[in-house]
């Protein structure tokens, strides 16, 4: 505590935080209450796109229901005797798929000869449909047979029977369209029902979700559900059931929207939970279709961004201190470096130099003031001895700047000297057959002079490489490559390769290559055909003076993103203390070692700026193995 009381760049620190966190912080804090806000809207959208989507395959499959029984309706009054009825509600059900059941209920003792009740009824099992009369029972109380004869129209009627009198059921939850027949006297002569399991419907609505753990619902008219993932709930419970109205105020207004038939969209908290419930009125009925996605699937990448930020911004507020503290400690150093200079000139020791200052603040004029008393001080002590002391510091700092600059001139000898040997051995032999040529009196022969120039040739291409492998290690070479390497080709990849190899052959004719690939001859990369040349060539060309020549191997491999060139061979490998400067530019074995050390630099570095890169498989230990990736599409 004491040595935070006596830091002023503490101090400094502190108070400059104490401004700038609460802004940081209620920036980050509007920041993330509007990216909860945007995620809001997007759930939204997101849910009711997929609720539009669902409400049209509803829409869809009642249409086709309502359809198949209004096309068929009116053979009713033209037929209505028994087995015509029978007849015509079997086809019904097998000539629409989306139909589970049909039934033609008559008027009471519309066939006497059946009793009082006539119903017939058909369901589909499942390639075929099995049709019956069914038996003497009260059906006119049934929602279905009720509803459209006191409305006196068609409607759909969601029900739920245990069972029937042909022990048939539709999973017991059914939903009918049903359409009250009459005859030319606009007689009521009976209702026509068709029917769809609420099992099937069901998968029908939830085949699609939002989110992972969004789900349906489905209400009719009073609240009742009759979809719903808990399936105890079906047509026993309303959506008011059970429901605190000082605690549950939400889900009372939810059901009120969708029992009246509107559409939007609610926040609402259900089990404890809170959730996002978009709903929509199902057209030509009285049933409402929901679905409600819970905040947590909604949230859920907001939470986990929050899991990241939160240690970062920690991590982040460490950091700030700290910089914050050399910053403020780098501005007042000179004050501190003048305090240690005045306690050692009150201490005494009148040698002490404080240097003049460009700073134009406070700070400076400070130092400045100082540096003047100071040196009049010393001045009227001893101006020879001060005199004395800047020519011996001066003279310290011309040996230091002589010896830099001799140790400058040595690394350029060295560098003179390699380049000079390197290039020195082939324009010798080229001079010396040129001289041979000049001096010789008699004609060579053929043989003798295809040699001759065989060598004079050799000699001039490696001279050439070498002049080039400069060129391109110098920084007009980079800024060239640079700007070629933006300029794609579409390069064969087995042609590309074999120019190397033979390029390899003008070198070494003796050196033996085997060549595989993967790839067809008319699969191409989006590259620059230049500088992966100038890659392969280099890799080669250091594999044929490295190894014994005869187990040179090149492999082309492809995937889907890279191109693999994969060139090894048998050699004496690079020793494990050679590896860390393997890519570094004019790095040798020793100094009479043959070559620049620019050959894999340059080729790594080609291979970067294509957009891959070149690497040592250390794992293989029979001689060297390079691997060149090269990306097929090259942004």
């Amino acid at each position: 505590m004491s040595r935070i009381r006596k830091s002023l760049s503490t101090k400094l620190s502190l108070s400059i935080l104490l401004l700038a966190v609460p802004i940081f912080f209620i920036a980050l804090g509007v920041l993330f209450t509007q990216s909860r806000h945007i995620i809001r809207q997007s759930a939204v959208r997101r849910t009711n796109s997929v609720l539009s989507a669902t409400m049209q395959r509803v829409c869809r499959k009642l249409n086709a229901i309502e359809t198949a029984t209004g096309v068929n309706s009116w053979l009713i009054t033209q037929y209505l005797r028994p087995d015509s009825l029978q007849s015509l509600a079997q086809r019904i059900v097998k000539t629409n798929a989306n139909v589970d059941g049909c039934s033609i209920s008559a008027e009471p003792d519309l066939f006497p000869e059946y009793g009082k009740y006539f119903s017939t009824y058909s369901i589909r099992e499942g390639d075929s449909v099995l049709s019956v009369i069914e038996e003497q029972y009260e059906y006119f109380a049934k929602p279905w047979y009720r509803l459209p004869k006191e409305l006196h129209k068609p409607c759909w009627v969601n029900f739920y029977d245990e069972a029937d009198s042909l022990e048939l059921t539709l999973s017991g939850m059914v939903a009918s369209y049903s359409k009250p027949i009459y005859n030319a006297d606009n007689t009521l002569v009976g209702i026509i029902s068709t029917d769809v399991s609420l099992i099937r419907f069901s998968k029908l609505i939830t085949g699609e979700k939002p989110y992972p753990r969004s789900y349906f619902v489905m209400i009719d008219g009073e609240g009742r559900y009759f979809i719903h993932p808990d399936s105890t709930r079906l047509f026993t419970q309303t959506i008011f059931t059970d429901i605190d109205p000082r605690q549950q105020s939400d889900i009372i207004a939810l059901g009120h929207e969708m029992t009246s038939g509107k559409a939007g969209q609610m926040a609402v908290t259900i089990n404890g939970e809170k959730c996002l419930v978009c709903y929509q009125p199902v057209p030509n009925t009285s049933w409402s279709l929901a679905v409600i996605c819970p905040d947590s699937d909604i949230l859920a990448g907001y939470h986990k961004l929050t899991y990241i930020v939160v240690p970062l911004l920690v991590i982040g507020f460490f950091l700030i201190l700290l910089l914050c503290r050399k910053v403020v400690a780098h501005a007042i150093r000179p004050i501190n470096q003048l305090l240690v200079k005045t306690q050692s000139i009150a201490d005494g020791n009148m040698e002490v130099h404080i240097p003049k200052s460009k700073r134009t603040d406070a700070v400076g004029q400070l130092q400045n003031s100082f540096a003047t008393m100071l040196h009049r001080l010393q001045f009227h002590m001893g101006s020879v001895r001060y005199t004395t002391e800047q020519a011996r510091r001066r003279n310290d700092e011309l040996a230091m700047a002589t010896k830099l600059a001799e140790e400058a001139d040595q690394q350029k000898t060295t560098f003179i000297q390699n380049v000079s040997h390197q290039i020195r051995t082939p324009l010798n032999i080229i001079m010396g057959f040129v001289q041979i040529l000049s001096d010789t009196k008699e004609n060579l022969s053929e043989e003798e002079m295809k040699s001759v120039i065989n060598t004079m040739k050799h000699n001039s291409r490696s001279l050439n490489r070498m002049v080039m492998m400069l060129f391109d290690s110098s920084d007009t070479g980079l800024s060239q490559e640079l700007l070629l390497a933006t300029k794609h080709d579409m390069v064969p990849c087995n042609d590309v390769a074999r120019d190397a190899i033979n390029y390899l052959f003008l070198h070494y004719p003796d050196v033996k290559v085997n060549f595989q690939s993967d790839v067809a001859d008319d699969y191409c990369i989006d590259t620059n055909n230049l500088y992966l040349m100038r890659s392969l060539r280099e890799i080669l060309y250091n594999a044929a003076k490295h190894s014994d020549g005869r187990h040179i191997t090149l492999r082309i491999e492809a995937n889907t993103a890279v191109v693999r060139f994969i060139i090894e061979d048998k050699g004496k490998g690079i020793a494990e203390a050679d590896l860390d400067r393997l890519f570094t530019f004019f790095a040798k074995d020793d100094d009479l070692s043959e070559g620049l050390g620019l050959g894999l630099p340059l080729a790594k570095r080609h291979a970067q700026n294509l957009g891959g890169d070149l690497t040592l498989d250390t794992s293989y230990h029979d001689g060297c193995r390079f691997i060149m990736e090269i990306p097929i599409n090259h942004a």
